[in-house]
């Protein structure tokens, strides 16, 4: 009964997402099946998929980030300000990486140096981060040159279709097996799962605690930073104000994929699936003309059953170990 329940809690991800894009396929128009808006999904997919990558991470060691979307936005700033000042693209994109390193690092010390809960530690970043974008920005947008960027993101061109997708897609598939390799097979992935189980017995069986809080958090910059170089490359502009409310996204992605709130629990495979779920659905609202606020209350419907079901599982498991 067991190896059943975990079963149906690993393939209910992917049974929703054949099943919600079986239904817009349906009651959707003819364009929603179409190639071309497939390839749009995977394109969108791809920046909320990873930054949940570093959110699925801190999410297992039980902890949360809302500054995500914030980081994304500064990340995009400082990148167009880089290749406004003539750096080579590369290395500006490695600058806006580095800031969402930063960030996340930050994240993680004041969580473990103040003992203050993540919550209110990423809740005060979320706006400091979101200030010091505007700041830099001098609260406008900072136009960059046009530099190779800009394709990660784009719509392939014609004679391109051996690609599949454009390159900052496959670039979020190879980060996410490298992630789940990470949680499977390494020693802190051991350690970030034995956290988020039980954080008193990880101390005491020699986990550092703390390192690993650290480290988890500027995972989390760092993928967030990843989402930030794939945002600017759809906006080709420094933004301090755009991926509002992004951080509920990755977060629900999380959740929706199998991640538990309360630590311990969460995979890759089904983050993006999560995520696929999310996108698909705002794709589905969009093509058969619904307005931004039906999409926002679909939205917020998802965060809160998916929320609803963790606790419901976590209930469920209790109660049987009882």
């Amino acid at each position: 009964m067991k190896r059943f329940s975990s079963l149906a809690q690993a393939l209910g991800p992917v049974a929703g997402l054949i099943v919600i894009f079986g239904l817009f396929a349906v009651i959707g128009p003819d364009s929603f099946s179409s190639s071309s808006n497939l390839e749009t999904i995977a394109r969108q997919t791809a920046i909320v998929g990873s930054a949940a990558l570093g959110m699925t991470l801190i999410i297992i060691s039980g902890g949360i980030d809302l500054s995500v979307g914030s980081i994304i936005a500064l990340v995009t700033v400082v990148i167009a300000a880089l290749l406004q000042s003539g750096m080579d693209p590369l290395l500006a994109a490695l600058g806006g990486v580095g800031a969402g390193v930063l960030c996340g690092f930050i994240n993680g010390f004041l969580i473990t140096r103040l003992r203050v809960v993540p919550f209110i530690v990423t809740l005060g970043t979320l706006l400091v981060v979101r200030g010091a974008a505007k700041g830099f920005a001098r609260e406008q947008k900072i136009d960059a040159p046009l530099t190779w960027l800009k394709e990660l993101l784009a719509a392939l061109p014609p004679g391109e279709g051996w690609r599949i997708v454009p390159w900052g897609v496959w670039l979020t598939i190879a980060l996410a097996f490298l992630v789940a390799g990470v949680l499977a097979y390494t020693r802190l992935g051991r350690h970030v799962i034995a956290v988020g189980s039980n954080e008193q017995t990880a101390r005491l069986c020699g986990v550092p605690v703390d390192r690993v809080k650290v480290i988890v958090y500027s995972l989390g910059g760092l993928f967030a930073g990843v989402a930030g170089v794939l945002q600017f490359s759809r906006l080709t502009v420094g933004d301090p104000t755009v991926a509002m409310g992004v951080e509920l996204d990755v977060i629900a992605a999380v959740v929706i994929g199998g991640g538990s709130l309360s630590g311990g629990e969460g995979s890759i495979a089904g983050t993006i699936v999560g995520a696929l779920i999310m996108t698909v659905i705002r794709s589905g609202c969009a093509q058969m003309g619904l307005p931004n606020w039906v999409q926002e209350m679909v939205t917020g419907g998802i965060i809160v059953v998916a929320v609803a079901l963790d606790r419901w599982r976590q209930r469920t498991k209790a109660s049987g170990g009882a």
